[in-house]
């Protein structure tokens, strides 16, 4: 491969694989999503690295599992805030690691970002980006946001989700050709706030208050729900929630047809790799829970929270059409690298392949087990095949799904005795794998991670480190039942 692509990266924040409408969740309206669906090669089953954002955002830049870069949990309050932002207080999470961004820039590349973050240190360009428009916080009102403009705090008024779009099509126009460039447009939605008066009026008037959703699930609430207020009582609290969600959603798809009619306007459509994905999956019903992998405790890593949008375009390069193989966003580093023609970047010791050649039918999808890996601090999962086993600290907590038969992950095998020789084999396999590429130092397994935030650097071993504080300065969670 000789031709060096533009590249376009859009990241959307907690949408599940179902959230659009090609997936078969008829009711939510992406046209946009679904052209690129079309143009481009969408993957059946794309894994995220952790079901929460800053842990599966840090490993989509490094490559790194979660384990080896420290960061286990969404970045709290204290190192997110708006005052820290101020007055430059931010950890960055991603000191010392490298992350493809810098290397595309170090090759060449001008790099911009536009949207969310939630890596610490917002305040400044993170090193390889030259242009840089970021949210400085994790999460937040969808209106009149404050922006760091390089390295300004600036006020902006308008929904988030355009203004994300605006800036990103500032960073477009201003390319002219003599160098390639690389484009992280990070979109908060379709995050909560749902609140209907969050997003713009004509996307909540498509579904509000009419739609009830009748593709998505009515689970009656989860037993180990984190907040049971955030589960729907009544049947219109639910079509509220859902079209708050639904409206996130219809308004970023419109303004992702933004990017796109600009870049075909321009001619530089067929220039462009376009990958589309989100950091997270998600549960809106589904289980019983209106939320994440942190939307339970102990935490879940059901496929809803695990799975993510995988959309994979180049015209003239890539051939539309599916990919049917497992893959993992630990994959995204080596792919861009080696569609970048810079192969021999990747550093040392990273879990993910280079797909590039898969997707440009220059070679055939793998034969045999694929196997992709999840973590979330002391839970860890592993999915090989049909057979999905996740690990617990507690033996009687841990679970084990046959997908192929049981692919709502209904019935837990793991306690069953003629399953005892497959779930000692994933959980040889889980922890030969973690023992690979792990730094015992940030390792989380014995790390009292349950979702409510992670504010402490992680750069030393559990015995060396106070319990992670949480956010709201509850006491720290103790180790997992049954653990000692």
């Amino acid at each position: 491969m000789s031709r060096t692509p533009d590249i376009l990266v859009i990241v959307s924040d907690d949408q599940g694989t179902w959230a659009m409408a090609h997936a078969g969740t008829f009711e939510l309206d992406t046209p946009n999503l679904d052209r690129l669906a079309e143009m481009g090669k969408r993957f059946d089953a794309l894994y995220c690295v952790s079901p929460v954002c800053s842990p599966a955002r840090a490993s989509i830049l490094t490559g790194r599992i979660p384990s080896a870069h420290g960061v286990h949990d969404w970045l709290a309050a204290g190192n997110s805030t708006l005052e820290r932002a101020y007055h430059r207080l931010l950890i960055d999470y991603l000191d010392g690691f490298e992350t493809y961004p810098e290397i595309l820039a170090h090759a060449g590349y001008r790099c911009g970002l536009s949207g969310k973050w939630h890596l610490g240190k917002t305040e400044e360009p993170h090193r390889g980006f030259d242009f840089w428009q970021a949210f400085p916080t994790g999460g937040g009102s969808y209106r009149d946001p404050k922006i760091v403009d390089g390295r300004r705090m600036t006020d902006r008024e308008g929904y988030l989700t355009e203004i994300i779009t605006d800036n990103a099509l500032e960073f477009l126009r201003a390319q002219d050709g003599a160098r390639p460039w690389y484009l992280s447009v990070h979109y908060t939605a379709p995050h909560s706030p749902w609140a209907l008066d969050e997003h713009e009026p004509e996307d909540v008037a498509a579904f509000w208050p009419e739609c009830d959703f009748p593709s998505l699930p009515r689970d009656p609430m989860h037993p180990d729900i984190y907040d049971p207020a955030a589960y729907p009582e009544t049947p219109e609290r639910r079509r509220e929630i859902l079209s708050g969600y639904a409206a996130a959603i219809r308004g970023m798809d419109r303004q992702i047809g933004r990017l796109l009619d600009h870049l075909e306007a321009e001619g530089r459509l067929e220039d462009t790799f376009i990958l589309f994905t989100s950091d997270n999956g998600m549960n809106m019903g589904h289980h019983g829970i209106y939320g994440k992998g942190n939307g339970t405790d102990p935490i879940n890593l059901f496929e809803t929270s695990v799975r993510v949008p995988g959309i994979a375009a180049w015209p003239g390069r890539i051939a539309p059409g599916r990919l049917t193989g497992i893959y993992s966003h630990y994959d995204i580093l080596p792919t861009l690298l080696g569609l970048a023609n810079l192969p021999d970047r990747v550093p040392e010791g990273l879990p993910g392949r280079d797909l590039s050649e898969v997707l440009l039918a220059e070679a055939p999808e793998e034969d045999g087990f694929a196997v992709v890996f999840d973590e979330y601090g002391p839970h860890r999962m592993i999915r090989q095949g049909r057979w999905k086993y996740i690990h617990r600290a507690d033996p009687e907590a841990c679970e084990l799904y046959d997908l192929e038969t049981d692919p709502g992950e209904t019935r837990n095998l793991a306690a069953l005795p003629e399953q005892a020789a497959t779930r000692a084999r994933l959980t040889r396999d889980l922890e030969d794998w973690f023992a690979r590429y792990r730094d015992p130092a940030r390792d989380g397994f014995d790390r009292p991670v349950r979702g409510g935030g992670q504010i402490d650097h992680c750069t030393a071993p559990r015995t060396d480190l106070p319990p992670y504080r949480l956010h709201d300065g509850r006491p720290a969670c103790p180790p997992f039942r049954g653990s000692t």
